[in-house]
């Protein structure tokens, strides 16, 4: 289909729906001698609702007309917009968006080979970037600043410089990105002109500038990720669209925000190409729309009722979020979704009982501390011939006490110096009279004679580096397992060393960020 196009055919389909449009000579231009290449970011705050559909459905439009696409996670203007997203969630925020973006993008049928994904701290922190920061910083103004932010920065009574410098990163993202253009919504507007106004300052070309229109949330205001009543989450049950819907504002033929026709303009209607109102024979029974215009006409004039409306709005959205909901079912996402966005009532529970992450009930792998540890020192047991002593580094500012019963298995030559893993939130048990504050994880083969060898971090890994289970990256540990709840015990029945000498749990690779945690020579063991 990208071959068939004309300029102005791949124009039209880049430019519909859109509220306005800075650069359009530019983009013609460009259109005429190449395909456009241009990005589009979200900052990982709050949870992605309903309304992204909007963007989502622009941008399968930019595929279909040939662009290069870019999707920014912007976890840096997260947090730097007055700390929605908190320094220590960042990156599960930016997993969660990075999934859920995906299952939006393919719920509408988006091919993801031809988008092209980017952190935003894999570039920001660069030291390019950062001296363009200091440069852009000495020629826009503090009005300028604070005015090209106002309407997406959290306007407080007493602002953080963070959120003067959020503008300007986003003008430098277009540099960085080599993009020809940057889409958004019509409340950037004022960050896109600072950036046309700024750029060319530091010998940076000025872009292109693609704006949608916002969608009225169900209130009638602006939709948002911060007020529950105003947004349906991607992942709200069926039961929770009908009561969001059943309360959205929605006046007999009122066409004024109203976001429920909003949304049958900005995503039914571009994804769909028709919209199907669903109603009683007795109320002229059911009609397919072919264009926006018509359903529009038809409720100002009240031939279409607002139930009917809500109605065959809520059928067609769950067919979009159908697919969404099914993938987060997964135990990996479910978890990844409880991190990213802990209830503030459950983490006060936690913290008054100085739990983790997760839940107490729930048995995932992440509830772990897997640390790499290095053996500093080791020495035979004093009152135990059978086991050894050592220190072990775990990324602490003192080592920890360690008794292990691998006198009979390994040399102490051997263990010196060693890099291994250990578990560190257990409840600290003395061993014959010394205390034990963790526990240092082997391979195990039982048998006549009994196998036992220490497992073993990627080369160049460092004591403190996080060990976790492949697809459960996203949790947390807890402070201390409990031991009357028997969570280790449960976990550890499913960590095997596979054929290939790989430490697993349930067929999923124990990693660290360097790549897998091997056994040097047993295979097929479990792990103790």
């Amino acid at each position: 289909m990208e071959g068939q196009l004309t300029p102005d055919q791949k124009f039209h389909l880049i430019t519909r729906n859109l509220q306005e449009v800075l650069g359009e000579e530019k983009l013609k231009q460009i259109l005429q001698e190449r395909e456009l290449r241009l990005y589009w970011g979200t900052a990982t705050t709050g949870k992605p609702h309903v309304a992204y559909f909007v963007p989502m459905s622009k941008i399968a439009d930019f595929l279909k007309a040939g662009c290069e696409v870019t999707i920014l996670f912007a976890d840096l203007h997260a947090y730097l917009d007055n700390m929605k997203a908190p320094w220590e969630l960042l990156e599960l925020r930016v997993k969660y968006y990075e999934q859920i973006i995906k299952a939006m993008l393919e719920s509408i049928g988006v091919p993801l080979e031809k988008l092209k994904f980017v952190k935003g701290t894999d570039f920001q922190l660069s030291r390019q970037y950062t001296l363009d920061v200091y440069r852009l910083s000495s020629v826009v103004t503090e009005h300028d600043a604070k005015k090209a932010g106002a309407e997406v920065v959290k306007q407080v009574e007493h602002p953080l410089l963070s959120g003067l410098l959020y503008p300007g990163l986003q003008a430098l993202d277009e540099e960085y990105l080599k993009v020809d253009a940057q889409f958004g919504g019509v409340d950037q507007r004022k960050i896109f002109t600072l950036a046309e106004k700024y750029l060319p300052s530091l010998g940076y070309d000025k872009r292109a500038h693609l704006m949608n229109p916002m969608v009225p949330g169900l209130t009638g205001a602006k939709m948002s990720s911060s007020e529950e009543e105003s947004k349906i989450d991607l992942l709200d049950s069926k039961e929770d669209v009908k009561k969001k819907l059943k309360k959205a504002f929605c006046e007999p033929g009122n066409i004024q925000n109203n976001g429920v026709l909003s949304f049958v303009k900005y995503v039914l209607f571009p994804l769909c190409g028709e919209f199907r109102i669903k109603r009683d024979p007795k109320w002229g029974g059911d009609k397919t729309y072919t264009e926006f215009e018509e359903v529009e006409k038809d409720f100002a004039d009240e031939t279409v009722h607002p139930g009917d409306l809500k109605a065959s709005v809520e059928t067609a959205l769950n067919l979009l979020l159908d697919p969404i909901r099914k993938k987060f079912e997964s135990p990996e996402l479910r978890e990844l979704t409880n991190s990213a966005y802990p209830s503030k009532t459950k983490a006060a529970v936690k913290g008054a009982k100085g739990g983790g992450g997760a839940e107490d009930d729930e048995l995932v792998p992440s509830r772990l501390d897997i640390r790499v540890g290095k053996i500093i020192s080791v020495e035979k047991h004093p009152d135990a011939d059978s086991l050894y002593l050592e220190k072990i580094d775990v990324g602490e500012p003192e080592p920890r006490t360690v008794v292990s019963g691998l006198v009979a298995y390994v040399s102490q030559e051997d263990l010196q110096d060693r890099l291994v893993l250990v578990l560190c939130n257990l409840k600290p048990q003395k061993m014959r009279g010394i205390e034990s504050q963790a526990m240092l994880l082997c391979a195990s083969i039982e048998g006549e004679p009994r196998q036992v060898e220490p497992l073993d971090p990627p080369v160049g890994s460092a004591p403190g580096e996080r060990v976790f289970v492949e697809g459960y990256e996203a949790g947390k540990p807890d402070d201390k397992l409990n031991p009357k709840k028997k969570v280790w015990e449960k976990l550890q029945v499913d960590l095997k060393v596979s054929e290939e000498f790989t430490a697993q749990w349930k067929d999923k690779n124990l990693m660290t960020k360097l790549g897998q945690i091997k056994s040097k020579t047993l295979k097929g063991g479990n792990i103790c």
